[in-house]
């Protein structure tokens, strides 16, 4: 791991000091999982938009699938 330096706020870091979880597992861990569950957050979210913009050029499935929702058989309850 790398020592790194970051700048907080002074309520920020009072707050974040009072948390159980930090008193308990450190300001670092915490900080890691935080900075994880960011980077999750942020990569779901460009494969979202990724997919967006991709299927928003051409609406639909394609000409080669037309007609096909006619085909389906849906069972009698």
């Amino acid at each position: 791991m790398k020592a790194i330096q970051i700048t907080v706020d002074d309520e920020l870091l009072e707050r974040l000091d009072s948390d159980p979880e930090v008193k308990e597992l450190g300001r670092s861990a915490v900080f890691r999982r935080a900075v994880d569950a960011y980077l999750r957050q942020r990569r779901k979210k460009q494969i979202a938009d990724a997919y967006r913009r991709g299927y928003a050029k051409s609406p639909g499935l394609g000409p080669e699938w037309s007609g096909w929702a006619d085909e389906g058989v849906w069972p009698d309850e």
